[in-house]
């Protein structure tokens, strides 16, 4: 990783896209830390037990831990590019139509993902201020009323397609990807405050010193055999053989075609917390009138992770949504028409037809180790945090390791990507 930057830094133009980045990610840090006028951030730390503010604190960047103008993040994006691939299946024609453009269709449902961000976003921050407010007991809100809550939900909104638009300069003219830069970023700069309350907790309020050894000493040993396990199945991949005929080539030729165990990646873990969002911020809006009603209570159990049905479909969800993004990112359909083009084909499958099942075949296979994967890395520290009372930042952990490592692979893989780029551009120029 040292060696891969030390080289990276040596060639300009990477150079600049990583300061780039950078400073795109300081302007979001700066962001983060501007509360929202109306607004008693003190009041917001009394709510740091409930999941929704866990959930959306994380995919903050941490900006609701300040109730700042960025404290809805990219989640609203996330929500919404979900209902748009879902309504691009056979639901509204033009999606579909959309997304058979090419470029031209997917700057159109860009567009479109965008316009839904910002109903979402608006609807959210009303939802949450509202919620938030009845639930906080100092009051987070000062002057409660429809101006105040207008204003704060145009503040957040704003705030949060200003954090779209950063995330999307930082994949055109940065390093990675940005919206899962932004999630990364604000995880990793929790670290330090999650780490202090740990060992406050822990060793500072705690007469148990040598058991508390013993479980921290623990606790590391099982977090570094999970990155290890993660970085491990977020590597492996299937090589499939693919033979090319001696008309695309002149001769026969052997290579092979690679598909991930995960090729999802960690998209099904960020929509399958989006979508535990948008229920709990929409029982923000009865919580003040309806908070002991029976269904108001279920509804709430079976969207909290920290109730064991809520976990269960929070699992089931990433699960779900697995299987729906590897088929979207692994188009086997294109996948098998483009072999058909150049003149290639999997040995002992038909191609075209028989070439796409079987791809589609093998990849369902592949997915169901995926998200079996995803599912216990992001299901395992839940667990672990309802035994042994363990704080909502640990509890998270699971999801937040995956963002981490797999946004880290990501971008280290964009770099080497330019850089061999470069190389082969500077071959051809030679």
């Amino acid at each position: 990783m040292f060696a891969l930057l030390k080289n990276a830094f040596q060639v300009k133009d990477i150079r600049n896209r990583i300061f780039f980045t950078l400073g795109m990610l300081i302007v979001f840090r700066i962001g983060t830390h501007i509360t929202v006028p109306g607004v008693n951030a003190g009041a917001i730390q009394n709510l740091a037990s409930i999941g929704l503010f866990s959930l959306l604190n994380t995919f903050g960047g941490g900006a609701l831990s300040q109730y700042s103008i960025f404290a809805m993040g990219v989640s609203p994006y996330i929500t919404s590019s979900i209902v748009i691939q879902l309504l691009q299946m056979d639901i509204i024609p033009k999606f579909t139509e959309w997304s058979k453009q090419g470029e031209v269709g997917r700057r159109k449902l860009n567009q479109a993902t965008k316009y839904l961000a910002v109903v979402l976003a608006f609807v959210q921050s009303i939802g949450i201020s509202i919620g938030f407010n009845q639930l906080s007991n100092l009051g987070l809100v000062r002057n409660p009323g429809l101006e105040t809550y207008l204003m704060i939900a145009l503040i957040m909104t704003a705030g949060s397609m200003l954090v779209i638009f950063i995330g999307d300069a930082i994949t055109m003219n940065g390093i990675g990807n940005g919206t899962s830069l932004i999630i990364f970023s604000g995880i990793v700069a929790r670290i330090p405050a999650d780490l202090i309350t740990f060992y406050e907790d822990r060793f500072v309020n705690s007469s148990e010193l040598t058991t508390n050894i013993i479980f921290t000493v623990a606790l590391l040993v099982a977090m570094l055999l999970v990155v290890i396990f993660v970085v491990y199945i977020q590597q492996a991949e299937r090589r499939i053989p693919v033979q090319y005929s001696k008309r695309a080539t002149g001769s026969n030729q052997a290579a092979h075609l690679p598909l991930k165990i995960n090729s999802a990646g960690v998209i099904p873990v960020i929509f399958a917390s989006s979508f535990m969002m948008t229920p709990q911020t929409i029982l923000g809006f009865f919580a003040a009138n309806h908070s002991e009603a029976t269904w108001y209570q279920v509804v709430n159990t079976l969207v909290n992770f920290r109730e064991p049905i809520g976990a269960a479909i929070y699992t089931i969800l990433i699960v779900v949504f697995t299987y729906f993004y590897a088929l979207i990112q692994i188009n086997p359909e294109k996948m098998a028409e483009n072999l058909q083009k150049s003149g290639a084909y999997i040995p002992s499958v038909r191609p075209g037809r028989g070439t796409e099942e079987y791809i589609t075949s093998l990849l369902m296979r592949l997915s169901t180790v995926g998200a079996v994967f995803l599912g216990l890395i992001a299901l395992l520290p839940i667990v672990a945090s309802a035994l042994w009372n363990l704080p909502d930042s640990l509890a998270l952990g699971g999801t937040s390791l995956l963002i981490v490592i797999g946004t880290a692979l990501d971008t280290a893989r964009q770099i080497e990507g330019r850089m061999v780029k470069r190389n082969y551009q500077g071959f051809i120029q030679k």
